[in-house]
């Protein structure tokens, strides 16, 4: 079997690799998590980070569905590169109303995102495999009422705007288990390689925001310091993915036979990204203020910072279980050691608790390999403890 064809079939994933297309139209969600990590840093409040999470639970939908789209349908021909910048010029609407998407700007978020929602189906239905124009079909309709309902709420306000955007969310969230995935051919290295470029980018995001926070103040020693630190934090969360995991994902879900790799990738890039790439964007934003901010404790900052990062390694440990790729206590361990550190940002400063979170990120990092070489162990000797025992 040719290449060509290969890929046609939905084998060959190591053949196909990320393109510069996809690379460029992945900068405009650059723009996205900017202005999110932005908004959020602005508005540190329980309804600024409800508002947030709705908006990024829509966006990453669609977003991660680009990626989806690209796997299944390469945009090799003129036409479809075309369309892919349509749908670029899409997201460049939702990111520039994303900071007042539930005040005035929210029928730009709406109109651009049923522009990207309406590319996104069009492209899958010219795509060559039958069982992904199936499901396109299934899942379409839903993905188009969900781009009407935040339309809608663009004119509205109060308790029936946080309702249509709740129903839009939960609607994109559900329909899979309604609808069926069931179709989409995965490619897993470049499912993988493109999940895991928008995880770079979203850690990118988190030292821009460094930058970001340093402007219009002095060039401080205890800033200096708090951003050293939080490149430190960023570089330990980038190890924490990039060591190994990508990879034993894409063994996953090679390994998987039929619709379960379909299902896997929904469940680890989808679901589980949810709680990953959020992470990010709440320590990024956490990390703007606190270079801002400096040696001033806010209460605000402290828990920005500890629920990012808490929260991101939820995040890898909902991987690891749902695609089976690894034992997660160690990550849970971390995660719930990282919480209480909110405790230093609020008595001492920010610069200390970057530290202390540097500190437990880095010991987990540190640590992780005996961990799984203690529980493989054990594990081990239990089952040989349990065959022998048994008549």
């Amino acid at each position: 079997m040719g290449t060509d064809q290969a890929h046609e079939d939905g084998t060959g994933s190591a053949e196909v690799r990320v393109s510069t297309i996809e690379l460029f139209f992945d900068l405009v969600f650059v723009f996205a998590i900017t202005q999110l990590t932005s908004f959020l840093a602005g508005e540190p409040t329980a309804v600024g980070l409800g508002r947030a999470v709705l908006i990024f639970g829509n966006l990453w939908w669609i977003y991660g569905g680009y990626a989806w789209l690209t796997n299944a349908v390469p945009p090799r021909e003129p036409a479809l590169r075309l369309l892919l910048l349509l749908g670029m010029g899409g997201f460049l609407v939702v990111a520039l109303a994303i900071p007042t998407a539930f005040d005035g700007g929210g029928v730009a978020f709406g109109v651009g995102y049923l522009l990207v929602t309406l590319v996104h189906t069009g492209m899958f239905l010219l795509s060559s495999h039958e069982s992904a124009v199936r499901a396109m079909r299934r899942l379409g309709p839903a993905n188009a009422v969900t781009a009407a309902l935040l339309l809608v709420a663009g004119f509205t306000r109060g308790p029936l705007q946080w309702t249509l955007w709740t129903a839009a969310a939960g609607l994109h969230w559900l329909s899979p288990f309604v609808t069926a995935v069931s179709g989409f051919p995965i490619r897993a290295a470049h499912f993988v390689e493109r999940h895991g470029l928008i995880v770079l980018i979203a850690l990118g995001e988190s030292i821009v925001a460094v930058g970001i926070g340093m402007a219009g103040h002095r060039l401080r020693a205890d800033r200096v310091v708090t951003a050293a630190l939080g490149l430190a934090l960023a570089a330990a969360l980038w190890w924490l993915y990039f060591d190994g995991e990508d990879h034993r994902a894409e063994r996953a879900l090679d390994a998987a036979e039929g619709d379960r790799s379909t299902w896997l990738a929904l469940y680890g890039f989808g679901y589980a990204f949810l709680a990953v790439l959020g992470g990010i964007i709440v320590f990024a934003a956490g990390v703007k203020n606190a270079v801002g901010q400096a040696g001033e404790p806010v209460a605000s900052t402290a828990w920005l910072l500890a629920g990012g990062v808490a929260t991101y390694l939820l995040g890898l440990a909902l991987f690891r279980q749902l695609l089976g790729i690894g034992p997660i206590g160690a990550r849970l361990a971390v995660a719930g050691a990282v919480l209480p550190s909110a405790v230093i940002g609020l008595a001492i400063s920010p610069v200390a608790q970057l530290g202390v979170l540097a500190t437990l990120v880095v010991g987990g990092v540190l640590a992780e390999p005996a961990w799984e070489r203690h529980t493989s162990t054990a594990a081990g000797g239990q089952r040989l403890e349990d065959k022998g025992g048994s008549p």
